[in-house]
C-alpha cells in the first residue's frame, strides 16, 4: 500500500484556504500538526492574509506562507483543505486548487478535507469508489460523484481522510498523522 514512512517531526504540509474558512477548521489543524513537530504552510490564492468564518459572522484573519500559484507539491508530503461553505465553494471552481489538489492524489500524498471541502475532492475527481464523509449538506454531491458516503467522524481510505465538521477535529487531526506515518499511498491516477 505505501512505499515509504514518514515521522511527522520530518513531515511537510500545506493547508490551502480562501477567505470564508471555518475558523476552526483551518486553526486546529495548522496549530496541531505543527505541535506535532511538522512544517505547515497555508496557501491561498493570492499569497495574502484570508478572513474566516467564525459559526455565524466574520471571524480572525489567517497569514498565509505562499500564493497557489508558487505551490511545488514535491515538497509537501499532505494538503489539508478547511471547510465552512464559502472557503470550499469558491476553490472548487478554482482550476489551480483542483488541479492541487489532483497532483496531491495522483503523488499517492495524504488529502485530508473537512466539512464541506470534500468538494475539492469531488471536483478533482478523486471520490469515485472511496469511503468518505462529509457535511451532511453535500452528501448527494459526493455520492453522484461516485463515493461511499457514510456519517462517520473520521474516515480514512488510501490516504484520503474526510470528516464532518468542527466536533471532528481531534479525530480528523488524529487520522491525519497516522496517514502521514504511513506514508505514499497507491492510488489509480484521477
Amino acid at each position: 500500500m505505501t512505499d515509504s514512512t514518514t515521522d511527522i517531526t520530518r513531515a511537510k504540509i500545506l493547508i490551502i484556504a480562501t477567505n470564508g474558512f471555518e475558523q476552526s477548521e483551518l486553526e486546529v489543524p495548522r496549530d496541531s500538526l505543527r505541535a506535532a513537530g511538522a512544517t505547515v504552510h497555508v496557501a491561498t490564492p493570492n499569497g495574502g492574509s484570508i478572513r474566516g468564518w467564525n459559526e455565524k459572522d466574520w471571524g480572525k484573519t489567517a497569514g498565509a506562507d505562499l500564493s497557489i500559484t508558487d505551490i511545488d507539491t514535491g515538497k509537501y508530503d499532505g494538503l489539508v483543505l478547511p471547510g465552512g461553505q464559502i472557503n470550499p465553494d469558491i476553490l472548487h471552481t478554482n482550476a489551480q486548487a483542483v488541479e492541487i489538489v489532483r497532483g496531491f492524489h495522483n503523488a499517492g500524498k495524504v488529502l485530508a478535507a473537512i466539512r464541506h471541502a470534500p468538494w475539492l475532492l469531488v471536483e478533482a475527481g478523486v471520490v469515485k469508489g472511496r469511503d468518505v464523509t462529509s457535511y451532511h449538506s453535500i452528501k448527494t454531491d459526493v455520492i453522484n460523484a461516485g463515493g461511499n458516503w457514510h456519517d462517520r467522524e473520521v474516515i480514512a481510505d488510501q490516504g484520503i481522510v474526510t470528516a464532518r465538521n468542527p466536533g471532528d477535529l481531534e479525530a480528523f487531526v488524529a487520522k491525519i498523522i497516522e496517514e502521514i506515518g504511513e506514508g505514499r499511498h497507491d492510488r489509480l491516477a484521477a
